[in-house]
């Protein structure tokens, strides 16, 4: 299979989810001065399984070399240009609350490839406002921010009631991509991929975790019954 039919090859959900996973650690490992590394060590590195990583990477056509392992630098570029990552991608970021403003200053995504285009609200306290050098501007002004043809990612930051108006308007604008901090289900066309962030759901689950390892801890020991303890005198 040559790289053209690779690019054409669906690659399954879960592994998507875990290849930003991969890139950034390869990242440490090149800042490292590593040149190769084994499916052993980069499995260790993500917290994943050996054999699920190599799984992975198979979907990419990356294979690794046998007594060798992977080349950093090359692997590193094969899933950075898969996640799309060499071609900037614009950012505008809708509601300029709390998480809103740190999203905002977030220095991260310069590193990864995105860059924040726009700052939007329609609160007249929050619109003038500067945060991380760009102005934050009225929703009114969405299609003079964002431009046909250039790819750009919608981060919605808004209360749950408005959600669905704004991502509306993030879709009339020509967004095709929406990350939606929002805690509900958005209604967008089939071409339109949504990605959810759920903060108080990922808590919940945690909170689920914590409480079984307690409730875990906290049984008793079995006891052993007479007739164990009387075979043991015996």
């Amino acid at each position: 299979m040559d790289e053209d039919e690779v690019g054409t090859v669906d690659v399954p959900e879960a592994t998507v989810a875990r290849l930003p996973q991969y890139l950034r650690a390869l990242a440490a490992l090149a800042d490292a001065g590593l040149r190769t590394v084994s499916s052993e060590a980069l499995a260790e590195a993500v917290g994943v399984g050996s054999a699920k990583l190599r799984k992975d990477l198979s979907h990419l056509g990356s294979y690794g070399t046998r007594g060798v392992g992977y080349d950093v630098a090359g692997l590193h570029r094969q899933i950075a240009d898969r996640l799309g990552q060499t071609t900037p991608w614009n950012v505008v970021i809708v509601g300029i609350g709390n998480l809103g403003h740190a999203l905002a200053g977030y220095g991260g995504f310069a590193s990864r490839g995105f860059r924040v285009v726009g700052l939007f609200d329609d609160g007249t306290q929050v619109v003038g406002e500067v945060v991380n050098g760009l102005r934050v501007r009225p929703l009114a002004d969405l299609g003079a921010v964002v431009r046909p043809g250039e790819p750009t990612i919608g981060v919605l930051a808004v209360p749950v009631e408005h959600a669905q108006g704004v991502c509306d308007r993030l879709v009339a604008a020509g967004v095709t991509s929406v990350l939606n901090f929002a805690p509900t289900v958005l209604r967008v066309p089939a071409d339109v991929d949504v990605r959810k962030v759920d903060l108080a759901s990922e808590l919940q689950i945690l909170a689920f975790h914590a409480q079984r390892r307690a409730v875990r801890s906290s049984v008793p020991a079995p006891t052993a019954t007479v007739g164990e303890r009387i075979g043991e005198v015996v």
